[in-house]
């Protein structure tokens, strides 16, 4: 990719499209690109003072770029890609909140209502990197962020994924700006369901070198 090479998004063959459990690959492509030229442009700048332009982004560098970081978790929480989770099994008889549940018995942990709860999100239906952002600007953990399933059968690749996501957004906005003719809504935006997954509307994308 190089000048104003162009693509459709959602970037099929970027990092993290390449796992059931990983599109997000696809979204960070396309959200970066289409939901704001201030959010780009404050990411490149804590890119570029971080990295600079002569050097390959690393994982160390993920601690010292609070906005980039939170920029990656708001994606992956707004996008929800994969809303109802991965099935899980009872493994005993057990009982929730006056209800039996047989052992063997399927169950869904509907991430979707985690990742749009607002007690945990003040704007649960708006994409807003403040989330996870604290009063001074660091990084802040949230309870509610559970994109990868929850419990003791979480996915196993979750570190795998947060490491590749990091590289792969920070590598591209270090040398290109992204950007899109197409004119968007926040309906636009929204994913849309798929069978059981949220997948990103398909747009042009621009990917323009520096």
């Amino acid at each position: 990719m190089c000048g104003s090479d162009v693509i459709a998004a959602p970037a099929n063959h970027s990092a993290g499209a390449r796992r059931p459990g990983d599109n997000s690959g696809r979204h960070v492509a396309g959200h970066s690109g289409v939901r704001g030229p201030l959010q780009q442009l404050r990411s490149k700048e804590e890119i570029h003072k971080v990295i600079g332009e002569n050097r390959s982004p690393s994982i160390d560098d993920r601690t010292k770029m609070p906005y980039t970081d939170a920029v990656i978790h708001e994606i992956q929480r707004f996008c929800d890609v994969a809303p109802m989770g991965l099935p899980h099994a009872v493994t005993q008889d057990i009982e929730f909140r006056g209800y039996t549940i047989p052992k063997g018995t399927d169950v869904y942990p509907l991430l979707c209502s985690v990742l749009r709860d607002p007690k945990h999100y003040a704007t649960p239906n708006k994409f807003n990197p403040g989330h996870f952002l604290d009063k001074n600007g660091d990084l802040k953990k949230n309870e509610a962020f559970v994109p990868f399933s929850a419990g003791k059968r979480a996915c196993l690749g979750e570190g795998l994924a947060r490491m590749e996501l990091f590289i792969f957004l920070t590598s591209v906005l270090q040398s290109f700006t992204l950007s899109s003719e197409t004119t968007f809504t926040e309906e636009d935006i929204n994913p849309k369901m798929s069978g059981f997954g949220c997948q990103p509307t398909t747009y042009q994308l621009s990917f323009n070198q520096l």
